[in-house]
């Protein structure tokens, strides 16, 4: 690659499930401008989340460290785990960059730029709605930020919060950057995270398509699920959600995702009305997935695949593009690898303490691709921990001691424990062990003394469970320090 300085375009969904871009999606969703990055892109068929959470895998993606290494495994203030050196965004401007940040960045305090240059955040928007005087506000329907009913925005879709962040980055392209001066803009988008709330057309979209149910493992029901598991899904009462609601979930979630899709269009025309398309590197993934009913829950936070699995594509300008467009890779990448990638894209210095690896050195054969990526879940009453190599996957709760592993290849849905089973117990011994010989688990206090970490059970039974405070009423008040 030349020593030019190309513009370099971070793009984040939040909550996005892997399975729906590219071949993976179910055939009637409409995802041309995702469909458009795969086609010229490179596609990390194993990109995770490594602690599938928003604040979390940011501070992976601007730190290039792991949250094992820096203790970020909750929704925690950012102030707390990073300042504003060795930050992506800094490293970026030490390379020449000016940078931006644009929509949610879930940062603590909210205002902390952390290196960028700019931000233009979810607060500002919510205050221009305010100030307009206008009848019309979002997010008055009732339904909060960790609800997963469905309903439908209280707004147009030209007065959303997606089209507002896609008009800011338009608008930063048309009108605001500095011409004489490559940029770095990462455009966050807060959907489709809950509310499930599309505006029309997104709403009615996919309403009359024949949606699949939810799969269920054979491991999901309340006698044979982790307690931790259980907890989650009767504290937040999402495994009573009837089959017909589950159908309109899914149906809002795809219709947020196509309204995600069509905006990413008008970024791209933006690029290309300055002749510019052709020469920025783009980089899309999301933050973490969503059930969607799977295994009777919803939400995120556990290992499996509908929750930590994440796409993860790496568009790349020419002569690359020539050579890489259209490929897919199958090592196991996360979010820390953003920032050593990116930073050296822009011919910029990667710090020596990052967990993260250079992805273009790795396909060059510069360096050697990770063998294995652990995760971990340490929110509140929710712990556990696990490990993939991107063919299987073996997970370890820590309150009640169960184990439990999947074939990704034969059953990527996680529909077959294969734990207890015999003949997959050198696997299983495999893939615990290193998990107990590895310095993150340690890091966390998650492997001691060469056995992984167990914890006392809480005792408290289903009634004392669904009683739990409920954490979904965040609604016009949408400061971004009070989300999850």
């Amino acid at each position: 690659m030349s020593n030019k300085k190309y513009n370099i375009l971070l793009i984040t969904t939040d909550q996005q499930r892997y399975d729906t871009v590219g071949d993976l999606m179910p055939d009637y969703m409409r995802m041309p401008h995702t469909q458009y990055l795969i086609n010229q892109g490179i596609s990390y068929t194993n990109a995770y989340a490594q602690c599938p959470l928003c604040v979390p895998a940011r501070i992976s993606i601007m730190n290039g460290k792991y949250p094992q290494t820096t203790g970020a495994t909750t929704n925690c203030e950012t102030i707390d785990i990073m300042g504003h050196r060795d930050t992506l965004p800094a490293l970026m401007r030490d390379a020449g960059y000016q940078t931006i940040a644009i929509g949610k960045m879930h940062f603590g305090p909210a205002r902390c730029k952390h290196g960028f240059d700019e931000m233009i955040i979810p607060d500002d928007y919510y205050e221009e709605m305010r100030r307009s005087g206008q009848m019309l506000q979002p997010m008055r329907h009732g339904i909060g930020q960790n609800e997963p009913y469905p309903t439908m925005s209280t707004v147009p879709e030209s007065m959303t919060l997606t089209s507002w962040t896609t008009e800011k980055c338009v608008e930063y392209i048309h009108e605001r950057r500095d011409p004489e001066q490559p940029f770095f803009m990462w455009c966050s988008y807060s959907k489709p995270h809950p509310p499930f709330d599309p505006p029309e057309p997104y709403y009615s979209m996919y309403r009359g398509e024949d949606i699949a149910e939810p799969v269920c493992g054979d491991w999901a029901d309340d006698e044979n699920a982790p307690l931790a598991f259980k907890r989650l899904r009767q504290m937040w009462g999402y495994d009573t959600i009837s089959p017909k609601i589950r159908k309109e979930i899914k149906s809002a979630y795809y219709g947020l995702l196509t309204q995600v899709d069509y905006n990413m269009g008008r970024i791209f025309a933006a690029l290309q009305d300055f002749d510019m398309l052709k020469d920025t590197i783009i980089l899309f993934t999301s933050d973490h997935g969503e059930y969607l009913g799977d295994h009777h829950t919803a939400a995120k936070f556990f290992l499996h695949q509908a929750s930590a699995h994440v796409p993860f594509v790496l568009r790349l300008p020419e002569p690359l593009l020539s050579q890489y467009g259209g490929t897919k890779q199958e090592a196991p990448v996360t979010h820390a690898d953003i920032l050593p990638t990116l930073v050296k894209l822009a011919g910029g210095e990667v710090p020596e303490d990052v967990d993260g690896q250079d992805l273009m050195a790795v396909i060059e054969g510069k360096e050697e691709p990770r063998e294995y990526l652990e995760m971990v879940t340490q929110m509140g009453l929710l712990e556990c921990i696990g490990i993939t190599d991107g063919k299987y996957k073996y997970i370890w709760y820590l309150e009640d001691q169960k184990e439990q592993l999947f074939d990704l290849i034969e059953d990527p849905e996680e529909l077959t424990d294969l734990a207890y089973f015999t003949r997959y117990e050198a696997i299983k011994e495999k893939l615990k062990q290193e998990l107990i010989d590895s310095p993150h688990s340690q890091k966390i206090g998650y492997s001691k003394e060469g056995k992984l970490a167990t914890i006392d059970p809480r005792g408290e039974d289903e009634r004392n469970r669904r009683a739990h405070p409920w954490l979904g009423f965040h609604t016009e008040y949408c400061k971004e320090d009070v989300k999850h």
